[in-house]
């Protein structure tokens, strides 16, 4: 800026700005009066080719004239520096920001709050008080800032706050002001950053109305939205979800998830694009590009803007490949593991998705690495520890190989310590450095590359870090890194301009949250996810003359993460005035022309059980994918991967002949019995798909067969009546029987024997019907076979295989097992094989996808 500026601290301002009040017309300043505040304190100040300002009158902030603009004086030393100049780049304000921070405000930028419900519940998760009362002793307005938000604002400097439920949007866009309020008095006037978790999803029993708004806009399931097969579906949804998040106050979201869901037993494949590395590469950056992006007058810059949100990207380099299913957010659960030696194709839906984005805000805002350890991934310093510890994912592969210099965020809870058992939920995940300290564990974080602390609101262990930096590395070191953290994290607050106007108009927030054009857009999504996987003889779709049976639905028993246990109950399956708006209802089978079962995935269980230690036993056992009772005879002999301080005698997790029981086995039941009910009569099964399952066991018993993943009953009607058209393809294979799924690879996609049911069709991935029959468009042709299977073929004992997809790699074994992408697994030549073995065969295209499995019998 030249010298000759002539730089005013007023706190009204003329010519080119104006005065806003906040819900107000925009009206030209004049005279040299204060400007009004709305009810809530807030005063905007428009400038004429700049952005609108928004400051509170109880934070002390005055507003800066210069060159005719208006800036905020958000550190009040009644000068214009350059971080507050919003004509200056990004980058520029970040880095002057960083400097004139102190080690313990940079501490606290790094912080990332716990969970954080509007209003606080009253324990013992979230548990918030206001001048010492419980929101439910009552005198509490819901929007006020908690005690304990408060003190982490304050005291810690905590700029990152995660936001679960709020009581309304009304409530949010209140809450977050005064946040907003608050943290613009103290210090350097650095706005908060909120964020939240996936918040569209569908509620089964909610009914959608054309021209009606609701709390929010409703989606189905991202494995859903996986089903579509269209990315501009998904940049849809990430436009439309980004809005309703900044109305919120949101400007951070802790997604898309992006893990290749390539171990169908993985309880998180339901919150995946699927196994297929090509497809979730472009629902990943259809949906960065979405969240994002801001254009005409909110953009701000290079894309960002006033509509934008920064996507955080998970989980580096991928969490799906959990061993026997297991997940990472218990010890049971710490390994990842790689039998097939497939770590590139779990990293291509990140740095061929995510980090190659179409939009002009080029990559995600930033990333969270999984809980996992990537068992034996480490190629360079051979550490077995959690992603977030880890130098040579973090920082050799993610931002020297692959140049990322976002914000890398870990996920909650890394450095806090664990239970005395592995299966607690609500406790520390420091895999691999459990007997180290909390301090020490920051400090191995940091040292790997890793900017924030996920579920931390305690500055101090970060400030012991910084000394332990300081005594190992010098002070100028560890200032440097320190700041070199600051400028990832403030970016992205600059960019979504919080820096200028952090505030709310609170009728416009909820107006905004749940719109009709919004929730019309969710159910049509919703609507194109449904897959059909059966209609024989065409039963749907079902005319609205038709009288239907539905038996009740059962809901099997379960237990909370706190512990607490639901009960076993049967209801509804279907709210009754909303099923007599589409067909005339029967209780009485024998009065029925064809009945409709709804029914939930198996749910197979965690794959382990503590009560199995205290009669000698590990604790381990399969998850199964199938209703009725399951026993691992062809599950590992031993683990790949074993090991933690709560199970020091445990060096196996395998559970080879142990057996399991699915929770809603009575699902099966329910089916069977119906089947016999209606004596002949067209049964149809419409399930809620969480993972795959084996069809098998009740495909016959059906006469169509209809897979919905979280989406509203109301559009599962409509598709079963005919008012909408099935156009959903399955994200992921369905497999013939456990004996494939215990076979496959946790980390290969497509490796698994898919069922093939009465009519000939094969459940594979990308398999789905309309009324005409199999669909076969141009998203089966873009996704489908990309890699084509290799044909296997026999002259006598001579063995040949060859693949049809050039620049293809053929693997294959000889023992039955499925071929790992190795060397000594690698296709040169015919080879020769006894009588009676099995080959398997997979072709391999490096960096872009594999074939399906191929299995060949010598006879």
């Amino acid at each position: 800026m030249k010298k000759s500026l002539k730089i005013i601290a007023v706190t009204c301002v003329a010519g080119a700005s104006s005065v806003l009040f906040a819900g107000m017309k925009s009206e030209p300043a004049t005279g040299t009066q204060p400007p009004a505040a709305d009810s809530s304190g807030v005063v905007l100040i428009k400038n004429n080719n700049g952005p609108t300002l928004g400051y509170s009158i109880n934070s002390g902030v005055k507003i800066l004239k210069v060159d005719g603009f208006s800036f905020k004086d958000l550190n009040k030393n009644g000068k214009l520096d350059k971080y507050e100049d919003w004509r200056l780049p990004v980058d520029e304000r970040a880095k002057d920001l960083a400097s004139k921070m102190s080690v313990d405000q940079i501490a606290g930028l790094m912080l990332y709050s716990v969970h954080q419900a509007i209003p606080a519940l009253a324990g013992p998760f979230g548990r918030g008080t206001y001048n010492g009362k419980l929101f439910k002793d009552g005198g509490v307005d819901p929007s006020w800032v908690t005690d304990q938000q408060k003190d982490f604002l304050i005291k810690d400097n905590l700029r990152h706050v995660l936001v679960t439920t709020v009581q309304s949007p009304e409530v949010a866009a209140k809450w977050s002001n005064n946040v907003q309020a608050l943290v613009e008095g103290v210090g350097l006037g650095i706005p908060a950053n909120n964020s939240s978790d996936p918040r569209h999803s569908a509620f089964s029993g909610v009914e959608y109305t054309a021209g009606a708004g609701g709390k929010i806009s409703q989606w189905p399931d991202q494995l859903g939205l996986a089903a579509t097969f269209d990315p501009k579906i998904v940049q849809q949804f990430g436009s439309i979800a980004a809005k309703e998040y900044r109305a919120l106050g949101i400007t951070t979201a802790l997604s898309p998830q992006i893990d290749l869901g390539s171990e169908p037993r993985w309880v998180r494949i339901n919150g995946t694009f699927g196994e297929d590395p090509q497809l979730a590469a472009d629902m990943a950056r259809g949906y960065v590009d979405g969240f994002q992006t801001s254009g005409g007058t909110a953009e701000i810059r290079d894309g960002w803007g006033f509509n934008s949100v920064n996507a955080m990207m998970k989980h580096w380099p991928g969490g799906g490949p959990e061993e026997g299913g297991r997940d990472a957010h218990y010890a049971y659960g710490k390994y990842a593991v790689y039998p097939g030696n497939n770590l590139d194709e779990h990293l291509i839906s990140f740095v061929d998705g995510a980090l190659k984005l179409q939009g002009k805000t080029r990559m995600a805002a930033a990333v969270m690495p999984y809980y996992t350890i990537s068992y034996g991934r480490d190629i360079k310093n051979k550490e077995d520890r959690g992603n977030s510890y880890s130098k040579y994912l973090i920082t050799d592969l993610l931002r020297q190989k692959y140049g990322y210099d976002g914000v890398v965020c870990t996920d909650w809870l890394v450095t806090a310590d664990e239970a005395k058992t592995p299966d607690v939920f609500l406790a520390g995940k420091s895999w691999g450095m459990e007997d180290k300290t909390v301090a020490e564990r920051h400090y191995k974080i940091l040292m790997a590359g890793v900017d924030q602390f996920g579920g931390n609101n305690d500055a101090g262990p970060v400030l012991e870090a910084y000394q332990m930096g300081v005594k190992e590395h010098g002070e100028p070191f560890m200032l440097a890194r320190f700041e070199q953290s600051a400028v990832r994290l403030l970016r992205n607050i600059f960019r979504t301009g919080l820096f200028e106007n952090p505030y709310l108009d609170v009728k416009k927030s909820a107006q905004t949250v749940g719109k009709p054009e919004f929730m019309t857009a969710g159910y049509n999504a919703q609507l194109k996810s449904v897959v059909m996987l059966k209609n024989q003889n065409h039963v749907l779709p079902i005319a609205k003359t038709r009288t239907i049976y539905i038996p009740k639905k059962y809901v099997a028993p379960s237990k909370s993460i706190f512990g607490d246990v639901s009960p076993e109950k049967w209801e509804d399956a279907v709210r009754p005035e909303l099923l007599k708006r589409y067909f005339n209802v029967t209780d009485d089978p024998s009065k029925a022309d064809l009945a409709i079962v709804f029914v939930n995935s198996p749910n197979g269980g965690a794959g382990y059980d503590f009560n199995d230690t205290k009669s000698g036993g590990s604790g381990y056992f399969p998850i199964s994918l199938q209703y009725g009772p399951y026993t691992a005879t062809e599950a590992r002999e031993h683990s790949i991967a074993a090991g933690d301080p709560t199970e020091p005698n445990v060096n196996d997790r395998t559970y080879k002949n142990k057996s399991v029981t699915t929770a809603n086995a009575m699902d099966l039941k329910i089916i069977h019995d119906t089947k016999i009910a209606m004596k002949g009569k067209p049964v149809v099964v419409a399930i809620n798909i969480s993972k795959p399952m084996v069809a098998r066991e009740f495909e016959k018993d059906a006469s169509a067969i209809i897979g919905s993943f979280g989406v509203q009953n109301q559009a599962i009607l409509d598709i079963l009546s005919g008012a909408a058209e099935p156009t959903g393809l399955l994200p992921f294979q369905m497999p013939d029987d456990m004996t494939t799924v215990e076979l496959q690879d946790e980390d290969i996609p497509h490796d698994m024997i898919c069922y093939t049911d009465a009519a000939g069709h094969t459940y594979d991935f990308g398999f789905g019907m309309n009324w005409k029959g199999v669909i076969n468009d141009a998203r089966t042709r873009q996704y489908v076979n990309r890699v084509i299977q290799p044909i296997i073929s026999a002259n006598g004992n001579m063995v040949t295989i060859s693949s049809a997809t050039n620049g293809a790699k053929i693997y294959y074994s000889t023992d039955g097992s499925t071929p790992s992408f190795a060397k000594e697994n690698e296709y040169s030549k015919p080879f020769s094989a006894e009588k009676g073995s099995t080959i398997k065969a997979i072709a391999k295209v490096y960096g872009v996808d594999n074939s399906g499995l191929v299995v060949y019998q010598i006879k």
